[in-house]
């Protein structure tokens, strides 16, 4: 079905509704509101399913393993969960690599193991993202197969280019372009005697979204996953979807020597071409025309994508006001923020990201995720609760990496035998600690059991953080205070007013401390304060709060000297190094 005609089915279902039931009640508003604003202010939890659960003993997590820990998020307070890529995939780069977009990976399970995930997370109301990857498929996947073989209507299936014959005899690909991975962009195929670009791995070919035939394939996709009762897709690597048509040498950056690296170019032909606004534009009147039709929530459609913040602005609607995905993911606390950063720091980057945003949408912050290092290892495991409250009470959707509402850390030790992180094992020997992406997705700390209560089988696919024993749910749940109960009193407060509402009102101040409020005039104003240093504080915010206020404690964490209901006073409020509170702001009666 074409843009124009999906476009023009669902105006015209809502014309048959409009004339057939007339204006709705106000059960009926309030229950579209319901389904069109459920994820406006979700905690959207990521769920790394090869480190999840295993439950099949061959130490790689699976479906069936994601299922018996639903009652888990359930009790934690999450209500929706996205999950990395569970499809068939030969596993260059561990599911990000699909050789066929409609069927389980064998390892992960099967589609009946799928049914019953989605029917046991309905029944306890948590909605299900899945992760979408639509820039490239497997070298494996039957497309690439017959677009290798110039089959009848797969030519053009993915992007080749003969590149050039030299004097010589060498051949050289069609231009400079590097892979994300390091490398020329461009693979040769001895069957086809052509180059294809591939931005990522060998084993990932770029399809070729100018076809007409592909994007077909991928609604044809989308379709099916929202068939098996699906609640939105998280868009993997939009940025590179499109390439220049004229496939011009990229200029050189200037910032490294090396013509392997990625960043020795500037990447203005490969990434953030202006055709991928229109697909996602596309994909979004899709998914609003099924959830049209069908009956259940809105589904929804979440971006990842590294890129300029104007670029990232054009991803909720662009100059016209055409709606793209509901949100593209706001990646400044991994990028932007670390260790070293001042209170004025996280003040500025989130304001940025406020001011930018385009007026009537929803702002999101991602604290972690599978390809960047963990936040008690960016951050400092002193600031867990911190960054959870920050998180928690700013404006908007949060986003929450398996393993962070333990504090869990990265393990940088894994041996370069146990290493499987692909551009890690192309790094070498010398180079790959730190490249590695394997330490932050190590298996989830569940009990002091073996291997963590992960599995029970003799090794797992990644090791186990050798600290489990003291780090691990069990032992948070069975703990007077814990980083496990600090979030999970967090997700709780998440359900007052004032921070599904209530205004942004930031202060720095000082270098080390920042504050805000969230605010709605006549109710309680709730207050997040927080020390960003390695010093103790005592601060007067009395100027900041519109004093008369009762200032009492809502929600402080594991180390601090505070408790839950305790009564502060503005003009003295004590912070430990690293420490954040959350305070509840009422009127003296």
């Amino acid at each position: 079905m074409g843009f124009g005609k999906i476009i023009a089915l669902a105006v015209s279902v809502g014309l048959v509704v409009c004339f057939v039931q007339g204006g709705p009640s106000k059960k009926e508003q309030k229950a579209l509101e319901e389904k069109n604003n459920w994820w406006k202010n979700e905690v959207f939890y990521q769920i790394y399913p090869r480190s999840f659960q295993d439950n099949d003993g061959d130490g790689i997590g699976d479906l069936p393993g994601v299922t018996s820990r639903l009652e888990y998020l359930k009790e934690t307070g999450i209500t929706a969960i996205w999950m990395s890529p569970i499809f068939e995939s030969p596993m260059v780069d561990f599911g990000y690599d699909i050789s066929n977009y409609t069927n389980i990976h064998p390892e992960y399970g099967t589609l009946d193991d799928f049914d019953a995930l989605i029917a046991k997370a309905n029944e306890l109301g948590i909605k299900v993202i899945l992760d979408f990857v639509p820039n490239h498929s497997s070298d494996k996947h039957p497309w690439f197969a017959k677009s290798i073989a110039r089959e009848d209507g797969y030519e053009d299936f993915y992007v080749w280019e003969n590149g050039t014959l030299l004097e010589n005899g060498t051949r050289v690909p069609p231009n400079n372009w590097r892979s994300v991975f390091s490398g020329s962009a461009w693979e040769w195929n001895d069957e086809r005697e052509q180059y294809y670009l591939r931005q990522f791995t060998y084993a990932q070919p770029d399809l070729n979204y100018r076809n007409p035939a592909v994007v077909q394939a991928m609604d044809d996709t989308l379709q099916f996953w929202l068939n098996k009762g699906v609640a939105g897709f998280r868009i993997d690597a939009i940025i590179y979807i499109y390439e220049d048509i004229q496939q011009r040498d990229e200029p050189l950056s200037g910032t490294t020597s090396d013509p392997n690296s990625y960043d020795y170019l500037d990447h203005i032909y490969t990434k953030n071409q202006d055709e991928g606004y229109g697909l996602l534009q596309h994909w979004r009147q899709l998914l609003d025309n099924y959830s049209a039709l069908n009956e259940g929530p809105l589904r929804i459609m979440m971006t990842e994508g590294y890129a300029p913040l104007t670029k990232l602005m054009d991803y909720y609607e662009d100059a016209q006001g055409v709606q793209g995905p509901q949100f593209p993911f706001n990646f400044d606390f991994i990028t932007e923020l670390n260790a070293n950063s001042l209170a004025a720091d996280f003040v500025f980057f989130i304001e940025r990201w406020l001011i930018y945003m385009p007026r009537g949408h929803v702002a999101n912050w991602v604290m972690g995720n599978h390809d960047n290092p963990r936040v008690a290892s960016r951050f400092g495991a002193q600031s867990v609760d911190a960054m959870n409250m920050l998180m928690m009470t700013l404006p908007g959707i949060g986003v929450t990496y398996n393993g962070e509402e333990l504090g869990m850390i990265d393990y940088r030790d894994i041996s370069w035998e146990e290493t499987v992180d692909q551009p890690a094992c192309e790094a070498g020997i010398d180079n790959y600690k730190w490249i590695s992406r394997d330490p932050e997705r190590t298996p989830m700390q569940w009990s002091d059991e073996a291997n963590a209560g992960f599995s029970n089988a003799s090794a797992t696919w990644l090791p186990v953080h050798p600290n489990y024993k003291e780090l691990n749910l069990r032992n948070q749940q069975q703990a007077q205070r814990s980083h496990y109960k600090v979030y999970q009193s967090l997700l709780k407060l998440r359900q007052l007013s004032a921070l599904k509402n209530g205004a942004f009102i930031p202060e720095v101040v000082n270098r080390r401390v920042f504050a805000f409020k969230r605010e709605i005039k006549g109710q309680n104003t709730l207050l997040t304060i927080i020390n960003v240093k390695n010093q103790t504080e005592q601060v007067d915010i009395s100027d900041f709060i519109d004093l008369p206020n009762r200032l009492h404690v809502l929600v402080a964490g594991v180390d601090s000297e505070h408790r839950a209901g305790e009564r502060l006073s503005p003009e003295a409020i004590a912070l430990a190094p690293y420490e954040g509170l959350v305070i509840q702001l009422s009127k003296r009666k």
